[in-house]
């Protein structure tokens, strides 16, 4: 009966208009528990989830956060640079491709097709990959997946036992030990050299136990836009085959790239199937071809791993038992042709530059990016929690660096327009003379 008043109460308190969105959302946090006729409350989903939805994601909650004061200020007020979503349109080449499948569609085109993809699509993505890496890709090497997300979701399916380790290196994109505890793996926290951000060769060594099943690296990095160097991969490449001479088991290094064809001041990306035999790559279309939403990705297979067909054929099977099954239909048809087709990164250079020039002028810190579209400043504030909402006073919105593993910095993505980073600068110089820059 006192279970049954409680909601009775909260389902009346929803339906008033005079609340704000915030108590709404905490009125619907406690319907979404249920109450047992004791009176103990308990969660209605499971517990692990539940401390992670708490303490995850400071990007959405910022975004949420923009989104309300988008609604009490105007839009043209604030400066969200929060989501990594580009604000760049696709390539004029995507456009024309997909006028013309959908004026001359090819028959069966939106049915199902083998669970690693089209063979065509595979096939261009490895002719891309053989030139990128100087070796003989093949399209058995490579599967279609739904974006990097549902890339690494796959390639850690197939490689973790239940307890077994896989390095991240600090600061990470924050995904990575949700995507790792799905699949039973226990994420080891690496930091990068905190002076550029560049691989910590020794820690990782370090870090590298009978456990270790794989290391996660990001170039350029989300947040910080270091481009990690043929040099230092090929150090790691080292690193690695000596830890499996020494541990009897194959340890993958998995190179997540969706901002690989983001480069700037001429500086390349290198391949990393060359430098690293037991290497992985993961990405997708989201940043080099202005896709986020599309959902289209691969993974691809060194072909040198001794181990290369036994671990395309479980990825095979973990892309379909996941519940992807395949990636979706029409992008395959249209990435096909666009393996060598990027968006402008002179036009992301120009941003970072702005931004990067102007910070540096107020006496904000931070390395300045090889690529990617984010700038990971030192937060002038110890707190960068704090930082951050002093910022939001400003009208700004960023990202805590606590959000990535790395407490002290903040995040800012440029990947908006050039006209919202041209109108947020007197805020940023507000900001600087607020904290005593």
């Amino acid at each position: 009966m006192r279970s049954q008043k409680l909601k009775n109460h909260l389902f009346l308190a929803s339906q008033h208009t005079d609340i704000t969105e915030a108590q709404k959302l905490k009125i619907e946090n406690l319907r979404g528990h249920h109450i047992s006729l004791e009176g103990v409350v308990q969660m209605a989903i499971a517990n692990k989830i539940a401390g992670y939805i708490s303490r995850s994601s400071w990007i959405r909650k910022m975004f949420e956060e923009g989104e309300r004061l988008c609604q009490e200020f105007g839009a043209d007020n604030i400066y969200d640079f929060t989501l990594g979503n580009p604000e760049t349109e696709p390539p004029v080449e995507f456009h024309e491709e997909l006028r013309r499948l959908a004026n001359n569609p090819l028959p069966g085109m939106h049915r199902y097709m083998n669970n690693a993809g089209y063979p065509e699509t595979r096939a261009a993505v490895a002719e891309k990959l053989s030139a990128d890496s100087g070796l003989e890709v093949s399209a058995r090497h490579v599967i279609m997946t739904c974006g990097a997300g549902g890339a690494l979701n796959v390639v850690l399916k197939t490689i973790l036992n239940p307890g077994e380790e896989v390095i991240i290196l600090t600061p990470y994109f924050v995904e990575y030990k949700f995507y790792i505890d799905n699949h039973g793996g226990v994420p080891v926290e690496v930091w990068t050299n905190r002076d550029n951000f560049r691989l910590d060769l020794p820690a990782i060594e370090a870090a590298i136990t009978s456990k270790t099943r794989a290391i996660i690296i990001n170039s350029p990095n989300n947040p910080t836009g270091v481009i990690y160097k043929t040099e230092e991969l090929a150090m790691l490449g080292q690193l690695v085959s000596q830890a499996q001479a020494r541990t009897g088991h194959q340890v993958y290094v998995i190179s997540d790239e969706p901002y690989a064809r983001i480069s700037f001041d001429n500086n390349q990306v290198p391949n990393i199937f060359p430098l690293v035999e037991s290497s992985i790559i993961v990405t997708s279309h989201s940043k080099d071809l202005a896709l986020p939403g599309e959902r289209i990705g691969y993974l691809a297979a060194n072909p040198r791993m001794s181990t290369v067909m036994q671990f395309i054929e479980g990825a095979v099977f973990c892309n379909r038992t996941l519940g992807f099954v395949n990636a979706p239909a029409l992008m395959q048809r249209l990435v096909t042709g666009l393996q060598n087709t990027s968006v402008d990164s002179a036009l992301y250079q120009k941003k970072r530059d702005i931004l990067y020039d102007s910070l540096n002028s107020l006496g904000f810190r931070m390395v300045k990016p090889d690529g990617a579209f984010y700038l990971f400043p030192k937060s002038p504030l110890a707190d960068d929690i704090e930082f951050v909402k002093l910022a939001q006073k400003q009208h700004l919105l960023l990202v805590p660096g606590s959000g990535f593993g790395a407490s002290g910095y903040f995040r800012i993505a440029y990947c908006v327009s050039m006209d919202k980073i041209e109108r947020s600068l007197p805020a940023w110089e507000r900001l600087a003379a607020q904290i005593g820059l």
